[in-house]
């Protein structure tokens, strides 16, 4: 069952990463980037972490990807094999500023 759900997750994120880039024409949303994806156990909903390159865009960037969820995942069912699509969840992955944080005070503590 696992790996079902890291095929999934994987074709999800691929799918919703295309569908962003590519038929989501939206000004506002800047460039995002998708680093992990996690689907239940029941394939009934995907978690999509989401991470953008410029920060002052993230509070933009999460509304415009709420507002298009419906979007996203109509379009996503197309690229599923399966009988349902999941239910879509943007979270904003914020695992990079922690990185750069703790290697900022692993540099201030050498010094």
């Amino acid at each position: 069952m696992a790996n079902k759900q890291e095929r999934i997750a994987g074709i999800i994120r691929k799918g919703v990463a295309e569908i962003i880039q590519i038929e989501l024409k939206n000004p506002h949303l800047g460039f995002v980037t998708i680093p992990e994806v996690k689907v239940s156990a029941d394939i009934s909903y995907a978690t999509v972490y989401v991470s953008f390159i410029i920060e002052d865009q993230e509070l933009e960037g999460m509304k415009v990807l709420e507002k298009s969820k419906g979007f996203i995942r109509s379009k996503l069912a197309s690229r599923l094999d399966t009988r349902r699509c999941p239910e879509l969840r943007f979270v904003l992955d914020e695992g990079y500023k922690k990185e750069a944080r703790i290697t900022e005070l692993l540099e201030n503590s050498k010094k």
